[in-house]
């Protein structure tokens, strides 16, 4: 499941992303690649665990564990740090699949790579080319969103980035491990979870319908959940 999620970053949090992003140093974004990525990659990125990629990944943490839609989607067991990449005129990333297992470096933090995110961090008539493009059983989908969104797909999913022909292109990437491995279930997840919440506005949160299917959404998370 390939989910837009907007405005994840209020006006206030983009501003600060921003701020710290741009006054920080860039390296090559090959420091993080793995070997199928570093012959596929050509962009820049803050170094991971940086002091300005702390700060504007907590800020981004922060937003998602407010927003329900992605609480929804992604039912999120572990969110791996945050990570920020730029690129330039002729740069890009060529087709490739996200690792398996994400190791945060000097620690023993890891994660399955369920979910890949992007959020946006400038707007897309800051550049051109530039597309997120995504391969799934339909077809290719590309994504070029608004500063402050973000695009939530597997992370099994063949992607790339297209290379940037005028401007720049800056924003956050990072994986999630889902409670639900199988992305299968945690689309039918997702999609009783926002029926039931659509039928709770017409007929109460109370109503015994809308009790009756609670249960069987959280009975069906029990019985998909690995915790």
């Amino acid at each position: 499941m390939m989910l837009q999620i907007p405005d994840l970053l209020t006006a206030d949090e983009l501003a600060a992303c921003q701020r710290l992003v741009t006054e920080a140093e860039w390296i090559d974004g090959n420091a993080t690649s793995g070997m199928q990525s570093a012959m596929a990659k050509n962009n820049r990125q803050l170094a991971e665990g940086s002091e300005a990629a702390r700060r504007a990944g907590d800020i981004i943490q922060t937003a998602l564990g407010r927003n329900p839609v992605f609480m929804s989607a992604a039912l999120p067991l572990k969110v791996f740090p945050p990570l920020f990449n730029r690129y330039g005129t002729g740069q890009y990333f060529n087709t490739h699949v996200d690792n398996a297992v994400r190791h945060l470096r000097g620690t023993d933090f890891r994660i399955r790579s369920d979910l890949s995110a992007t959020v946006f961090l400038n707007d897309p008539s800051d550049y051109d080319g530039g597309e997120l493009s995504i391969e799934d059983t339909y077809g290719v989908h590309r994504v070029k969103l608004p500063a402050g969104h973000m695009v939530l797909y597997p992370a099994s999913s063949l992607h790339h980035v297209a290379p940037i022909t005028r401007g720049e292109r800056v924003g956050s990437f990072f994986w999630i491990q889902s409670m639900v491995r199988e992305d299968a279930n945690r689309a039918l997840l997702f999609q009783l979870d926002a029926s039931i919440q659509e039928l709770a506005l017409e007929k109460g949160q109370n109503h015994p319908a809308i009790v009756r299917l609670t249960g069987v959404y959280h009975n069906l998370v029990r019985q998909y959940a690995d915790v």
